[in-house]
């Protein structure tokens, strides 16, 4: 398959960062798509469909390209969800519900050619065991970090740690918005393989 430039179809600086670590040349754009889940449709379901969303949203304006789309979604035990909470009340009443408990995070994934319409897709699980959370703690904690634009009301890569007793998964990386770990892969399965294009020149003798 013919390498092709790639573009992570989000504006999320989160996500961004991760994937300027596989150190390959991209691009960023922000899709616009209807987010809302629907009727009865699953964390996962939901996760990986808005993930394929927005990948296919760009494909018309960025044709030639190789385009990566992620959404997550979050969890509860009784399978109610958890999205970004947008303000401070919000994010106080999701961390309330998920104080003690063990969170479910849902990171879908969508690698998509722009031109074929190729598609590969997947959804990655990482469990957050939160626990027991004060008031106090949970206020500070928002007002240090404003979490308002994060599922599940908090950052990983910050403070966010302080409130957990355990993670559970295959890569930390999907908790922060893009599994690096799969992603990885689906590139690789695709001909692209960042280890073997940022080998540097071998030095002369």
């Amino acid at each position: 398959m013919t390498r092709k430039p790639l573009l992570l179809a989000s504006s999320s600086p989160y996500r961004k960062t991760l994937l300027e670590r596989l150190g390959l040349p991209f691009t960023c754009a922000s899709p616009e798509i209807d987010e809302s889940p629907q009727p009865d449709e699953s964390g996962e379901s939901l996760a990986t469909r808005l993930a394929e969303s927005k990948a296919r949203a760009l494909a018309d304006r960025f044709p030639g390209h190789w385009i990566i789309g992620s959404d997550q979604v979050a969890c509860l035990p009784d399978g109610s969800l958890l999205n970004k909470p947008g303000n401070h009340q919000q994010a106080t009443n999701q961390l309330r519900q998920s104080s003690g408990h063990r969170v479910l995070f849902l990171t879908g994934l969508a690698l998509l050619d722009a031109d074929s319409g190729k598609l590969e897709s997947l959804c990655e699980p990482y469990n957050v065991r939160f626990r027991e959370l004060t008031d106090e703690e949970i206020d500070a904690y928002l007002r240090r970090e404003q979490p308002y634009d994060c599922a599940g009301s908090f950052k990983m890569e910050g403070l966010g740690i302080t409130l957990f007793d355990a993670l559970e998964g295959r890569d930390p990386n999907s908790l922060v918005g893009l599994p690096l770990i799969a992603l990885n892969s689906m590139l690789r399965r695709w001909g692209r393989n960042p280890l073997l294009e940022n080998r540097p020149a071998p030095e002369r003798t």
